[in-house]
C-alpha cells in the first residue's frame, strides 16, 4: 500500500519572502530593459538640452533618471523626447 505524503505547508513568512524576491527581480529586469532601450539614444530634454543618454539611474524618490552627454546633472525620464533619426 502506497502512502501519499503531503508537502509541508508554506509558512506565511516564506510566502511573503517569495513575493518580495519576485517583485525585486521584476524591478531589476525592468531597469535593465530601460537601460538597454535608453543608453546611446539621442534625446532632447524639455528645457532644450540635447544629447545622448549616457547612464540610467534608479532614484528611490523620482524613479528613472538619466544623464545626458555634455550636460551635468540627472534628469527624470519624463522630461525627455526621442529625436527623429
Amino acid at each position: 500500500m502506497s502512502r501519499s505524503v503531503a508537502a509541508p505547508p508554506i509558512s506565511p513568512h516564506r510566502s511573503l519572502m517569495v513575493a518580495v524576491k519576485t517583485r525585486a527581480f521584476t524591478i531589476l529586469c525592468e531597469f535593465e530593459h530601460a537601460q538597454t532601450e535608453l543608453i546611446g539614444k539621442a534625446v532632447a530634454l524639455s528645457d532644450g538640452k540635447a544629447g545622448t543618454v549616457e547612464q540610467v539611474y534608479l532614484d528611490e524618490l523620482h524613479g528613472l533618471r538619466i544623464t545626458i552627454s555634455g550636460h551635468d546633472g540627472r534628469w527624470p525620464v519624463s522630461t525627455i523626447k526621442f529625436t527623429q533619426s
